[in-house]
């Protein structure tokens, strides 16, 4: 699908959900990682995730469309669009979207990995979610240099 058929598909939706037209731009933005899609108020443009759009399918697409469009529709009323305002989630509820993207499987592995660190001296292992700088900090029981283990 390109940015044509995205644009098309978008139009459509927010004529048959919320009897109104889509009057900007909606394109794929390949650079999103962590979200289905976006709305940039500023310019009033949609973007969608492609990459996620392959992984969950068609369903999935429409819906985070549906999502963007609330956002979408709330603000050129000037009405709250942020996620936890009412009139959100009730035009949300109201035309069937997600509130929610599916999680991908390659964020939730990234997520969840622990990395391990063991003193070059001591031997004391640390466990960590976050990646530590090994040249900026140093063991905290003898002050040796850490190394991650692989």
């Amino acid at each position: 699908m390109d940015n044509a058929k995205l644009q098309q598909l978008v139009e459509e939706i927010s004529l048959q959900s919320f009897q109104q037209p889509f009057l900007h731009q909606a394109v794929f933005n390949t650079r999103l990682r962590t979200t289905a899609g976006r709305y940039v108020h500023r310019g009033h443009i949609v973007e969608i995730n492609p990459h996620y759009c392959r992984l969950h399918g068609p369903a999935e697409l429409v819906d985070t469309i549906k999502h963007e469009l609330c956002h979408y529709h709330l603000a050129l009323e000037q009405q709250p669009f942020d996620h936890r305002s009412s009139e959100f989630r009730a035009l949300l509820r109201r035309v069937g979207g997600c509130r929610y993207a599916k999680p991908s499987p390659e964020l939730a592995n990234k997520k969840h990995t622990v990395r391990i660190y063991t003193c070059v001296h001591c031997k004391h292992v640390y466990q960590r979610r976050r990646k530590v700088d090994t040249k900026r900090f140093l063991c905290g029981k003898c002050r040796g240099r850490l190394v991650e283990d692989r």
